[in-house]
């Protein structure tokens, strides 16, 4: 081939990828891709965790679903439109009604499908969450999140009917379901639902998976407070458990949970100590260098939350 046809053959090429990668955009937002994702029971997975506990997949964050002799035990209801359809699919596994929703916390890939379900099923939350669900905020830092609550849609039906403060047994005996807040984290009102006589423990998305969480200031959340929530948590549950249901991940151990610990703690006091040095917000994010342990962890929030951490130390 003679070298002038090379170069034209190059050139167009090049032409050509680009082209591609301009028709394809950007990345979509994981958030919007998961709001505009149509409702379908076949979308969901579902894992038995024990003989009485499962794990439903595939609509926004864990969902698990205790059956018990008097009717199953739900934690949280996922995504906008999707309560229905998780209803469908806790079909596949059991014909017992639900009876009682707990949600770990406010936001709409967690609580959002509330609305769907019957008025007979009994909702609880940590009261800061009832409080965030009847004024309604959207996330921080999150643009693709609803902007518009919910509840207010549907004249009030899904927001929590029972509220605890500091913990709450639900049931006795080996069906029993205990439910603590230990403080501010990913929210105000962040709800562990410890199932002791299964060994398992579902702490929503103050653990959502291997990477810095949403912290959400506009519903209470808190990173400096982050830490030692998560301390306070981890010496209180891990011991009683084997087993631990991320936020958004699959089913995991106690040691994923303390790794998870010793993570924030790390990021958060590295933000700090900049902030107490007088270092820009931008100064610490770029500073900021995980440990080798913790190089897969993501760290695309490092920036909404380092900016969280220097307006709570500054105000």
């Amino acid at each position: 081939m003679k070298r002038p046809t090379l170069l034209v053959l190059l050139v167009l090429t090049g032409i050509v990828s680009i082209s591609l990668r301009a028709a394809q955009g950007p990345p979509a937002d994981p958030v919007a891709a998961m709001l505009a994702a149509k409702p379908a029971a076949a979308a969901l997975t579902v894992e038995k965790a024990r003989d009485n506990l499962f794990v439903i997949r595939g609509t926004g964050g864990n969902i698990a679903a205790f059956v018990t002799s008097r009717g199953v035990v739900l934690v949280d209801s996922g995504l906008p439109g999707w309560g229905q359809v998780v209803l469908d699919k806790l079909k596949t596994v059991t014909d017992k009604p639900v009876t009682t929703l707990i949600n770990t916390h406010v936001h709409f890939d967690h609580a959002a499908g509330n609305v769907e379900f019957p008025p007979t099923v009994e909702i609880v939350t940590h009261e800061n969450t009832k409080k965030y669900m009847q004024d309604f905020h959207p996330v921080y830092g999150v643009a693709a999140a609803p902007r518009t609550s919910i509840y207010t849609e549907h004249p009030g039906h899904g927001i929590a009917t029972r509220t605890y403060k500091t913990q709450l047994t639900i049931g006795s005996g080996d069906e029993r379901v205990e439910l603590r807040y230990y403080g501010r984290a990913h929210t105000g009102g962040d709800t562990f639902v410890i199932f002791p006589e299964l060994g398992i423990a579902h702490v929503g998305d103050v653990f959502p998976n291997k990477g810095l969480p949403i912290m959400d200031r506009n519903n209470g959340g808190s990173g400096v407070a982050y830490p030692d929530t998560l301390a306070k948590a981890g010496k209180a549950i891990l011991g009683s458990v084997d087993r631990v249901i991320p936020g958004h991940s699959a089913v995991t151990t106690p040691q994923a949970f303390r790794d998870y610990t010793e993570f924030i703690t790390t990021f958060v006091g590295s933000i700090t100590a900049a902030a107490k040095a007088g270092k820009t917000a931008e100064q610490a994010l770029a500073e900021y260098k995980p440990a080798e342990k913790f190089a897969s962890y993501a760290v695309q929030r490092g920036k909404a939350d380092v900016d969280l951490i220097y307006k709570e130390i500054q105000k």
